[in-house]
């Protein structure tokens, strides 16, 4: 099989499409200004304030368990590099309370700009209208804000990436089938594409024996056992959806050490080399993947506030796009990590997402 494109609008104008972290790393305090991995080339010819000084810009983060995450981040200070933007990192890696405090100590600062990437819309909204009053503009990705006034909003298209791979789903398995939902509630993507798995089921026909799963400070190994618990229990089980590749990552180990994996398909979402890695490994059942690149979108989302900061942004909501990636393709095109994946489907760099002629796409 090939891979099915989807792609959507990048600028869209509806308010509050963020999402709540998927949150699961153990904690780490970091504060610490940041560097790409490799060299990156700095943009000539940059308009105001970025001809200048260095824009002193601070990245807030609630990061998680993951190879997601670490591309995020390298694809954010590697855009952040190019275009002469002075990036300190706060990460509260799944402290609450830390990053709360953290966003307090970067409004103190008086950066030029504040990035929030993720986060629990309890513990930070509030702390992100405090930086707004205090006349800092601010950008967040995958945080529902109850009350986005004065915030870009950045996301992925949850609806769409579940909706192209449950497309896959039902492709492959037809109507009918029978099948579990390996996720958890709490949690606004997973709820979102929870949402379009309800509408999938219904519309299919679908038999749903299961719902269960969860995400913790170690996502993939806690949930083995519920899933193992789940199969033992309702044999006959044609395919799962886990929307989320860390809880995918468990329902694959799950479904093979009960030697499933020629009965089982499984369906993700996200991509990471160690996705790619379980994906294309001998007899694994997870299928297909709904994706962006993570890196690609940590830059995007810097791009976004340097246009902004510009004057050349229209909007106050990104949504980046996704393809439906199946294990077929990565197979056939010999594909083992995300750098040949995007060689693959250009797509993903998101080159004409966000971008101008003085600033291109750049991802670490």
């Amino acid at each position: 099989m090939s891979v099915r494109s989807h792609r959507w609008a990048t600028l869209l104008a509806t308010a509050g499409i963020a999402a709540l972290a998927l949150s699961g790393c153990a904690q780490q305090n970091t504060a610490a200004p940041a560097a790409s991995a490799a060299p990156v080339q700095k943009v000539e010819n940059l308009p105001a304030p970025f001809d200048g000084a260095p824009v002193k810009v601070a990245l807030v983060q609630q990061s998680g368990a993951g190879d997601f995450f670490t591309a995020w981040t390298a694809g954010a200070k590697a855009q952040a590099a190019a275009i002469n933007i002075d990036l300190t990192v706060f990460d509260a890696r799944n402290d609450n309370a830390k990053q709360a405090s953290d966003l307090e100590q970067a409004i103190a600062s008086k950066p030029a700009a504040i990035i929030v990437d993720h986060g629990q819309t309890d513990t930070i909204e509030s702390h992100v209208h405090d930086a707004v009053a205090a006349g800092i503009p601010v950008i967040v990705y995958d945080l529902a804000l109850n009350d986005p006034t004065g915030v870009i909003v950045t996301s992925q298209s949850d609806a769409s990436m579940a909706q192209g791979v449950l497309d896959q789903l039902v492709a492959d398995v037809g109507d009918g089938a029978k099948v579990g939902l390996a996720s958890t509630d709490g949690f606004a993507p997973l709820e979102r594409r929870k949402k379009v798995w309800d509408e999938v089921v219904a519309e299919h026909d679908l038999d749903q024996v299961f719902f269960t799963g969860k995400v913790t400070e170690s996502t993939a190994t806690d949930n083995i056992p519920l899933i193992d618990a789940a199969l033992k229990a309702n044999p006959g089980i044609q395919a799962i959806f886990a929307p989320y590749d860390e809880i995918t990552k468990g329902v694959v180990q799950a479904v093979q050490q009960n030697n499933l994996q020629d009965k089982v398909k499984v369906y993700g979402i996200d991509i990471s080399n160690a996705d790619i890695e379980v994906m294309t490994a001998d007899g694994s059942p997870w299928v297909a993947t709904s994706a962006t690149d993570p890196s690609a979108v940590g830059a995007g989302v810097v791009r976004a506030l340097a246009l902004s900061l510009a004057g050349q942004l229209d909007e106050t909501t990104v949504q980046f796009p996704a393809i439906t990636i199946t294990r077929d393709f990565l197979l056939e095109k010999g594909i083992t990590n995300v750098a040949q994946l995007r060689e693959a489907e250009p797509s993903l760099l998101l080159s004409d997402t966000v971008v101008a002629d003085w600033l291109p796409a750049i991802s670490g």
